[in-house]
Parts: structure tokens; sequence; C-alpha cells
């Protein structure tokens, strides 16, 4: 049995109530880890950061959830991809009331890759600020950039998870960088 389909006899397992989970842990850490990588990376070339923190933390933000369900591998990739864009932009957050007189305690590198690139958290609230806008008025759309911009999923993948045909991810995908990048000119 190949890995994909262990992860997805996995993620069935979890949907009927199983805890599986440090089972499913090492089948997906592989790829979590080269995505966190990927969004490590996007945010400053010199940093010297950990994506292990990342990893788990989103990790644990998907085993936290009260009922989840999961199809498959994608599904699972897709759900992760929305944790790693709520944590990456929680961090954002903070990092900006801090910057505005809070006094809160650095817990994570996130904290510190936050602190000392003030501009990309920046980025990342007015990226995250217009996605939100943008679901408001297509949420096919703001999830197609999510799962590609922060779950680095490729087109069948998305289509896949979306259950529709990767010629109309690849439109999604096409206006929805169209609309962003109006958005934040």
């Amino acid at each position: 049995m190949n890995e994909e389909s262990d992860v997805t006899r996995l993620l069935h397992q979890i949907s009927n109530g199983n805890d599986v989970y440090d089972q499913l842990y090492p089948l997906v850490y592989e790829e979590l880890g080269r995505i966190a990588s990927m969004r490590i990376q996007m945010e400053d070339r010199n940093h010297t950061f950990s994506k292990t923190e990342l990893v788990h933390e989103v990790y644990i933000k998907i085993v936290d959830q009260d009922e989840i369900s999961f199809k498959n591998r994608n599904d699972f990739m897709a759900i992760a991809s929305n944790c790693m864009r709520q944590i990456l932009v929680d961090y954002a957050r903070k990092k900006k009331a801090e910057k505005r007189g809070g006094a809160q305690q650095d817990m994570t590198y996130v904290d510190e890759l936050f602190s000392r690139y003030d501009h990309k958290a920046k980025q990342l609230l007015d990226i995250d600020e217009a996605l939100n806008r943008l679901s408001s008025l297509n949420k096919r759309l703001s999830d197609v950039v999510t799962m590609r911009f922060f779950g680095e999923m490729k087109i069948d993948e998305i289509a896949d998870t979306l259950e529709v045909s990767e010629s109309t991810v690849n439109r999604d995908w096409a206006k929805a960088r169209g609309w962003l990048y109006k958005e934040l000119k």
C-alpha cells in the first residue's frame, strides 16, 4: 500500500471517531514541513528559523478540531493550508498589536520571525484581509488562493478537494490573482 492510500485510510478512521493521529503524523510530517519551509522562506531569505514548531502548531490545530471529516489526503492538506494561514495571520496580528504598545511575551519562532520582519507581517495581514473580502464575494476563489498560497497544493489536488474540474480551478486561480492584484496595489 502506498503512503497516500495509507493517509486516506487513516483519515477515514479519524472521521469514524478512531484516534489514529499518532499513526498519521509521521506520514504527513514531511509534506507539512515542506509547506512550512516554503512559507518561512517567503518571509525572508536570511533567517535561520526551524520549520518544526510551525508544523507542530498546524498539526495540533488540526487535531484540536471538535468535529472534522476528511475524505482523503487532499482534504487534510486543504485544512492544513487554512490552519497555516490562521496561525501565521494570528502571529502577524499579535506583532502588530505589540508594536502599538502591547506587552505580550514571544512564545515561538513565528513571534521572532514577525518581530524581525514587520513589513512582511503587514503584507500577510493585507493578504488575509483581502482574502476575507474575496471570500464574502466568492468563497471558492478564496479557498483556491488559500490552498495554493498557504498549502502549496497543486491544481489537481484542489480540484479533487473542491470537487470541480482542473480547468475550473485554473480559471478561479486566474480570477483570484487578478482580483487580489487590484486589491493589494
